[in-house]
């Protein structure tokens, strides 16, 4: 059998897709169809993903059974572009156990009656737990602006309360990574067209993504201030090229298993001498 290419392991603070914090981000400067850190073609990168899942999985219940550190991982894009795609393929081996997704959708009214990072606090990972946020705290600074749901200088200031909220995470034991999938306008219009065309997509399109579709450069723009401004040392963002969904989920899964990799998780050793017990 042919040894598959290998999606090399990339230090962290160098990673070509790392958002450099205090650089700023031109994502028509980034091509979403870039997929140089791997040598194989599609039907390679998905055989390749499959020992990535598997080692993953290892990791994520290493970290639930050592009980002690939590791990969040933040998804944002634009429609379409694979957020549940990469929550279904690259998180397939993980214990549902020690693993929990959270969508964010448009605020319920209690929601809206505290302020928009309420509803997100509580969501948060605990101990030992792997926790996903398909969207976030995020929509308060592209939705919220792109829409004119709030004055400018009310959504302004949240680029400040969301570094501050991250880093307290962070501070009290919470690992965090972020990833924006990056598409382009044209691979949108197909993956749109793809969920009119297919039946069993079809439940999937919403018209009011067209109105957004409609708003794409402010998108681009809002998102280009979203990485510029809030990736951290504590919570980098990483831009993901993401017209290649197999490219996608494996670079996603590399940066995950290098940065579970760094927590140095052991297994907890027992309380009695294993030795001593005999199991009749």
């Amino acid at each position: 059998m042919a040894t598959l290419p290998v999606l090399v392991s990339i230090p962290l603070d160098r990673h070509p897709y790392l958002v450099v914090p205090g650089t700023k981000v031109h994502l028509d400067k980034i091509d979403p169809a870039d997929h140089h850190l791997y040598e194989g073609d599609k039907s390679e990168g998905k055989n390749a993903l499959v020992p990535l899942a598997a080692e993953l999985g290892s990791l994520q219940n290493l970290l639930y059974a050592q009980g002690r550190k939590r791990l969040l991982v933040v998804l944002q894009a634009m429609d379409t572009a694979g957020k549940d795609g990469t929550i279904r393929d690259v998180f397939a081996d993980m214990d549902a156990i020690g693993v929990r997704v959270v969508a964010f959708k448009a605020p319920s009214e209690p929601e809206l009656a505290h302020d928009y990072l309420w509803r997100v606090h509580s969501q948060v990972p605990r101990n030992g737990e792997v926790t996903v946020f398909n969207r976030s705290h995020y929509e308060d600074v592209i939705v919220v602006r792109v829409r004119g749901f709030a004055p400018e200088e009310r959504w302004s200031k949240r680029f400040d309360h969301i570094r501050c909220f991250e880093q307290m995470l962070v501070d009290e034991g919470t690992t965090i990574v972020k990833f924006f999938l990056h598409i382009s306008k044209e691979e949108q219009k197909e993956r749109l067209q793809t969920r009119l065309d297919d039946p069993e997509k079809r439940w999937k399109f919403n018209p009011a993504d067209l109105e957004d579709r409609a708003r794409w450069s402010d998108y681009q723009r809002a998102y280009e201030e979203v990485l510029s401004r809030t990736s951290t040392d504590a919570a980098p963002w990483y831009v993901i090229p993401a017209n290649r969904k197999w490219y996608r989920n494996l670079v996603i899964s590399r940066i995950l298993i290098d940065t579970m990799t760094g927590l140095k998780m052991e297994f907890p050793k027992p309380d009695f001498d294993h030795k001593k017990i005999i199991v009749e």
